[in-house]
């Protein structure tokens, strides 16, 4: 029992001293990738970013204050109690798994040239190809595609012409002077001649009042007399209560987003081109909504992608006080985010509102990996081993955990595969990969790395 307990203590004195120490620096690191997403200007993407983060230090908290105390206690107090003998003093025999990363890390270290070149010229390919990137704006796409609900709006769509609306909101001093009139009259007349591709049909008060006055709009007194003639469920559409607000409806064709953007672009220059100086016009409604929060959800990936590598490595670099250990990790990062782009380009997919957030995801996972392997590498250069056997025996020490967290990560995500909405199943697709291409660039392309920027880190040997 003696023997378990000694044991027990070790263990825990070295996971505490040596894992712990480099599993935090991970979480720091990881955790300020995740803080880009906060830049976002969509609440959805910011609660994301926090959603991660606090998973990550929940998932960090009881990792140390709770797993590793049962471990302990299962070590302590129920371990084997086996009496020690010369043979198993001898260094274990390596697994199955030891030889094949060993044998992968010396392919690695022979090819690191090769590999670092082809790593970096698929990278920036897939990083100019990405430029270019479409994103997917129209929200109908993203819904299963056999749903009744779906098959509703567009029978509706076919039978009314149109089931996307804008509004066109006018105020002026005198909302029933001759001259808001007028111009709400023509306004709501001519954008069905000035847009016929787009504009389905118009309507506002002043519409109502000439269907009521055999096409002649009333003009003085009579146009506000004639308003109490409209039922009042019919006429807020319209007048706002304190009738100092007007709205003209304007029916649309079902647009992109994109085509939607250039639609509002021009329907608002049309508008304040032919506005009077007295009437104040917005343009608003769902459709605009729509079209910004599909822009701040597609754009400025990139932004987020530089703000949060930029941040892991400010990070690192005060934890480290080493500009190369706190550049290494983001190389391989930096790879990953190329090839990222350079699968969507092959598969022929376009970003959607969460694939935009790939990249933060990307630089959480790949930093967790790579920042472990150098951990583990530069500790064993510590030790006094050369170059060539600290990436050796990093990869078989940490390797084999990295694989089996990428492992049960790829797992997790897989049930997004099975989801009928494309949005969340494309988004399980391209996390696979991502978390595929993680594990590839920390085991093949993150021991080249290493020993090529060897020379340029001082080593403070132990021993």
């Amino acid at each position: 029992m003696e023997n378990n307990r000694t044991k027990a203590k070790i263990s825990l004195k070295k996971t505490i001293t040596k894992m712990t120490p480099a599993v935090l620096t991970a979480m720091i690191a990881t955790a300020l990738g995740f803080v880009s997403l906060y830049a976002s200007p969509v609440p959805m993407i910011q609660d994301f970013g926090k959603m991660l983060t606090i998973g990550l230090i929940v998932s960090f908290i009881l990792a140390v204050f709770l797993l590793i105390p049962i471990l302990f206690t299962r070590d302590y107090f129920f371990g084997e109690n086996q009496v020690v003998q010369p043979k198993q003093l001898q260094k274990k025999a390596p697994s199955r798994t030891d030889r094949m990363l060993e044998w992968i890390t010396g392919k690695t270290i022979a090819l690191r040239w090769g590999i670092i070149i082809v790593a970096a010229a698929t990278a920036a390919l897939g990083i100019w190809v990405d430029l270019d990137a479409e994103a997917e704006t129209d929200m109908e796409t993203f819904m299963p595609q056999d749903i009744q609900e779906l098959d509703d709006i567009h029978k509706l769509r076919e039978v009314l012409g149109t089931t996307d609306q804008i509004s066109i909101v006018y105020e002026a001093e005198d909302i029933f002077s001759d001259q808001v009139n007028s111009r709400v009259d023509e306004l709501t007349e001519s954008l069905k001649t000035e847009f016929p591709e787009v504009v389905v049909n118009t309507n506002s008060i002043t519409g109502i009042l000439k269907q009521m006055n055999g096409g002649e709009l009333p003009v003085g007194p009579a146009f506000k007399e004639s308003t109490a003639a409209i039922p009042n469920n019919q006429l807020k559409l319209f007048l706002n209560e304190s009738e100092t607000k007007g709205v003209i409806t304007v029916g649309i064709k079902h647009l992109e987003a994109k085509e939607l953007e250039v639609f509002i672009e021009d329907l608002t220059a049309y508008v304040e081109s032919t506005s009077a100086d007295a009437i104040e016009t917005t343009i608003t409604g769902k459709a605009v909504l729509n079209v910004e929060m599909v822009r701040g959800l597609t754009t400025g990936r990139y932004e987020m992608t530089l703000l949060g590598m930029g941040l892991v490595f400010f990070s690192l670099l005060v934890i480290y006080r080493n500009f190369v250990k706190a550049i290494i990790p983001l190389f391989p990062i930096t790879f990953i985010v190329g090839w990222s782009g350079l699968a969507m380009h092959f598969l022929d997919m376009s970003y959607t509102p969460l694939t935009a957030t790939l990249g933060a995801l990307i630089i959480g996972i790949g930093t967790e990996f790579t920042v472990l392997i150098m951990e583990r590498y530069y500790e064993e250069r510590e030790k006094g081993y050369e170059s060539r056997q600290a990436v050796q025996m990093a990869n078989r020490n940490i390797g084999k955990a990295v694989f089996i967290s990428a492992v049960t990560t790829i797992g997790g995500f897989s049930a997004l595969l099975i989801s009928d909405f494309v949005i969340l199943s494309n988004f399980g697709l391209m996390t696979l990969i991502n978390i595929s291409l993680a594990l590839f660039s920390t085991l093949i392309v993150m021991p080249p790395v290493l020993i090529t920027l060897d020379r340029f880190v001082k080593i403070k040997q132990t021993s």
